[in-house]
C-alpha cells in the first residue's frame, strides 16, 4: 500500500515540479526580454531541469521508507518512471520541432530548437546521475533540491491547489504507467504486424515457395 501511495505521489511531484519550473521559465524569459535562445542555452536549461528533477525524485524515494527494502523498491520504480518520462519528453520535443519546422517551411535537420543527440545526452546524464545517487545520496541534498521538495510538499498540502495537482498527477502517472506497460508488451511480444505479415506470406505460398492457385486469380 505504501508503494502504491509513493507511485501516486510521484505523479503529483512531477506535475508540481513542472508547474514550478514553468514559473522559472517565465521569469527567465522576462529577464532576457524574450530573446531567442541558442541550442546550447536550450539544452543547458533543460539539462539543469532534468538533474534537479532527478535529485528531488531521489529524495522522495527515502521519505517515509520504513525499511531499506522498501527504499530499494521505490528507487527502482522511480527510475523506471523517470526513464518513461524522459523518453516521452524526447518524443514530444521531436514532434514539436517537426511541426514548428513544417510551419516555417524548413527541414527538421535545420532545427534550432531540437537536437536528438543533445536530447539523448542530457537524458543519459540524468539517468546515470539518478543511479549514482544511490551510492552517493548526500549529493542529492542541496539548497535548490531542498527548496523544490519543500515547495512541492507545501503546494500538495494546500486544500485547493493540492487537490488540483493530485488530479493532474493521477492522470499524468496513469499515462506514464500505460506507456510502460505498452513498452513491456512490445518487448515481450515483439512487432505483431511483422508476425502477421509472416503468417500471411506462409499462407499464400505453396510448399515450394510458389503462389497457390487462388493467388493467381
Amino acid at each position: 500500500m505504501e508503494l502504491l501511495n509513493f507511485i501516486f505521489r510521484l505523479g503529483v511531484l512531477f506535475a508540481i515540479y513542472g508547474f514550478l519550473w514553468g514559473i522559472f521559465e517565465v521569469i527567465l524569459a522576462m529577464i532576457t526580454s524574450g530573446r531567442s535562445r541558442t541550442l546550447i542555452e536550450i539544452y543547458t536549461i533543460r539539462g539543469i531541469k532534468y538533474l534537479f528533477l532527478v535529485n528531488v525524485t531521489f529524495i522522495f524515494c527515502f521519505e517515509n521508507a520504513s525499511t531499506q527494502l522498501l527504499a530499494i523498491y521505490k528507487t527502482i520504480f522511480a527510475g523506471l518512471i523517470l526513464l518513461t518520462y524522459f523518453t516521452g519528453k524526447l518524443q514530444k520535443n521531436q514532434m514539436k520541432s517537426v511541426f514548428l519546422n513544417i510551419s516555417k517551411g524548413k527541414l527538421m535537420n535545420n532545427s534550432v530548437y531540437f537536437n536528438a543527440r543533445f536530447e539523448k545526452i542530457i537524458i543519459s546524464i540524468a539517468l546515470i546521475t539518478f543511479a549514482l545517487l544511490w551510492f552517493f545520496p548526500d549529493y542529492a541534498v542541496n539548497p535548490i533540491s531542498t527548496w523544490f521538495k519543500e515547495s512541492i510538499i507545501n503546494i500538495e498540502e494546500t486544500p485547493i491547489f493540492g487537490f488540483i495537482f493530485k488530479v493532474i498527477g493521477f492522470f499524468f502517472l496513469m499515462n506514464l504507467i500505460g506507456k510502460m506497460i505498452s513498452a513491456v508488451n512490445f518487448l515481450i511480444k515483439g512487432d505483431q504486424s511483422q508476425n502477421n505479415d509472416d503468417f500471411t506470406d506462409n499462407n499464400t505460398l505453396g510448399n515450394d515457395g510458389e503462389f497457390v492457385e487462388y493467388e493467381e486469380v
